[in-house]
């Protein structure tokens, strides 16, 4: 949610140091500076000066590192409450110079941005607020001060500016095609989202980030199947996963959704089994290739069943409802099968371990942790064991269906030779000599795949039958 805040300290201060200095840029008369923003889809031209480091202030309100500040609890809520304070700006230096699937890490690409400008300077202007606050250039700023650079190049943005304005600007800028630093995949989810709750269309969205509608929409699902994931994952002492857990699995939660929304239409039970487990799949580090391999033959062999443990996440006993009552409605829809509510139980069982044993939560005792541990093992092996079943069987399958697929294939090519045949003879450029040893090479191969087709098969089909039966008339 878009969210304003208070005017830093000494805004008042700063915002007359901004005032000189454009008053300066424009009396000089020397060449202006400008840079161009697209703002309510018009271009807007600000001025660039020159503003000394020590008194911008990072956007605590950056998508930039907006899912990556769930991996501190703590020092997000001191950056909420107090954002331009020395712990909030230092979480958001922190964050800026680290890896977005893992904020424990620091990222290369900012040493790279860090020796690019050490190197070559700053070649593009930041843009700030009048009161000091940084809307794009965030993290070049926390490179040019560990580089200890003491001023930074930055177009100024209308006094009257709100933080809808902010808000506004920070996206146009981020999505512009030739940009050289991304959002990560779940920071331009929640940017989708907020746009969202200012009550824009998904048309008007997907047009702004430049994607299909339909990518949109696909966007919002993925976004909620993630916020789902870690209200099941809580403990009881609020522990649980967080929405950076889920930054690497951008191409796997899209393969997700298209799959499970083509099930979805056939059969609404297997499209939910499939959906929990896939995403335990994901939840438990196998790759994308691998979770390939839980389709809708997974499910019908049960590979799965025979690799759990017994009583692995076990709902037997459970009574399960036949419908639910909408609240408010008296309408009552269908419950869960208990298929689903199994394949659920399982993901739970499987979302509470990996919270609890990545949990550094003083209340999580050593024994607590290892327990979580073993069961995410567990899970691992089984899932591991039952994609490795699929895998095989798919392989083998492939297998089976080669030489039809290839003989279909043959089929295409002759009908078209037909139509090229018909074409070269009206236009009198039909090669009879090389037409011929092309047909001689058909018919060795036809007698090839006679031999072989017909071998320990004791009663042929029509198709075999008539290929053994003309490999026979032709020999004799």
């Amino acid at each position: 949610m878009l969210r304003e805040f208070p005017p830093p300290p000494r805004a008042a201060e700063f915002n007359e140091l901004i005032k000189k200095r454009l008053d300066e840029v424009r009396t000089t008369g020397s060449t202006r500076e400008t840079v161009t923003v697209d703002w309510n889809g018009q271009p807007l031209h600000v001025e660039v000066i020159d503003l000394p480091l020590s008194g911008l202030y990072f956007n605590p309100g950056t998508h930039r590192v907006r899912a990556q500040r769930s991996h501190d609890p703590v020092r997000d809520t001191t950056l909420d409450r107090e954002p331009w304070g020395a712990e909030g700006q230092g979480y958001l230096s922190f964050l800026l110079q680290a890896e977005p699937a893992d904020p424990s890490r620091r990222d290369t690409a900012f040493d790279k941005l860090k020796e690019s400008l050490r190197d070559f300077g700053q070649n593009d202007p930041g843009l700030v607020t009048h009161h000091g606050v940084l809307v794009n250039g965030n993290t070049r700023a926390a490179a040019l001060r560990e580089l200890g650079i003491q001023s930074m190049r930055v177009g100024v943005l209308p006094e009257s500016f709100t933080w809808t304005d902010i808000n506004s600007v920070e996206l146009a800028l981020q999505l512009r095609k030739d940009h050289r630093r991304d959002y990560s995949y779940i920071n331009w989810l929640l940017a989708m989202e907020e746009q969202a709750s200012l009550g824009r269309t998904p048309e008007a969205i997907a047009k702004e980030f430049r994607v299909r509608t339909a990518t949109y929409h696909q966007g919002r699902w993925v976004l909620s199947t993630i916020r789902e994931l870690i209200d099941r994952s809580k403990q009881a002492n609020g522990s649980g996963l967080r929405i950076l857990d889920f930054e690497d699995d951008q191409e796997k939660l899209r393969e997700l959704h298209r799959t499970y929304t083509n099930l979805e239409n056939t059969d609404r039970d297997q499209a939910e089994i499939l959906k929990e487990n896939r995403l335990a799949a994901i939840l438990l580090g196998f790759s994308k290739t691998d979770v390939r391999h839980i389709d809708e033959d997974f499910l019908k062999n049960g590979y799965l069943g025979k690799s759990l443990p017994t009583g692995f996440a076990d709902t037997e006993g459970t009574a399960e409802p036949s419908a639910v009552v909408v609240p408010g409605l008296g309408v009552e829809i269908p419950a869960a099968s208990s298929a689903v509510a199994k394949a659920r139980a399982i993901n739970d069982h499987i979302l509470r371990a990996k919270a609890a044993a990545r949990s550094t939560a003083s209340s999580l005792q050593d024994p607590v942790q290892q327990k979580a541990q073993a069961i995410f093992e567990d899970a691992h092996a089984a899932f591991d064991s039952a994609i490795e079943a699929a895998g095989r069987d798919a392989r083998l399958r492939k297998r089976k269906q080669m030489a039809p697929a290839r003989i279909a294939d043959a089929c295409l090519a002759i009908d078209q030779s037909v139509m090229d045949l018909v074409q070269a003879r009206s236009s009198g450029s039909f090669d009879e000599d090389t037409f011929d040893e092309a047909v001689l090479k058909l018919r060795d191969s036809l007698r090839k795949l006679a031999r072989q087709a017909g071998r320990g098969i004791p009663v042929p089909g029509e198709g075999l039958a008539w290929l053994l039966a003309a490999a026979v008339l032709e020999e004799s």
